[in-house]
């Protein structure tokens, strides 16, 4: 049996499920981290920091079924998140995508631990690995890159209702 919300912990991080309900909700510390613009800037929706549109984001990860919070484990303090989606049993490939950090974590060791970790918690049920990126999204491909995944096509899907590119890489089982 998959379980696309595990507890990983590596050396910086812990990623554990989303919490959505009562006091113990994410959503405040998760919007926190998400609430500086520039953290959107190369992504397909700009305005994610705005608290209306966070909310559909956080609900779209608590139900999704794979919404993970990246914690630093230096501090306890959220500093992004990610999430596992569109799993397909048939060819048993799993998506990575929506991950953001504060950008307090951009350019250090955070975001290629938190891949290597989903990536090696993902080889345990699937064969290929996707990770769906925005054209302008600079920083992420570049990171994917330096984990070793491998440009594969663009495609065009609606984000907000209104067409937009995205770009696929991928990373197989080896």
């Amino acid at each position: 049996m998959t379980n696309w919300q595990p507890t990983l912990r590596g050396e910086r991080v812990t990623l554990r499920p989303i919490r959505a309900d009562g006091a113990a909700s994410d959503l405040d510390a998760m919007h926190a981290a998400a609430s500086d613009p520039e953290v959107w800037a190369q992504h397909s929706e700009k305005n994610r920091h705005e608290r209306a549109v966070f909310e559909r984001f956080f609900k779209g990860a608590v139900e999704c079924g794979g919404g993970l919070v990246i914690v630093d484990n230096a501090t306890g303090a959220v500093i992004g998140s990610s999430r596992y989606y569109d799993w397909n049993p048939a060819d048993e490939s799993v998506v990575i995508g929506y991950t953001y950090l504060a950008r307090a974590y951009w350019g250090g060791a955070v975001n290629g631990e938190v891949k290597r970790l989903m990536i090696a918690h993902a080889f345990r049920f699937a064969r290929t690995v996707w990770f769906h990126v925005s054209p302008g999204n600079v920083r992420s491909q570049r990171a994917l890159e330096r984990i070793g995944a491998r440009f594969d096509r663009e495609q065009i899907v609606p984000v907000g209702g209104v067409p937009s590119a995205r770009m696929i890489y991928r990373v197989d089982r080896g």
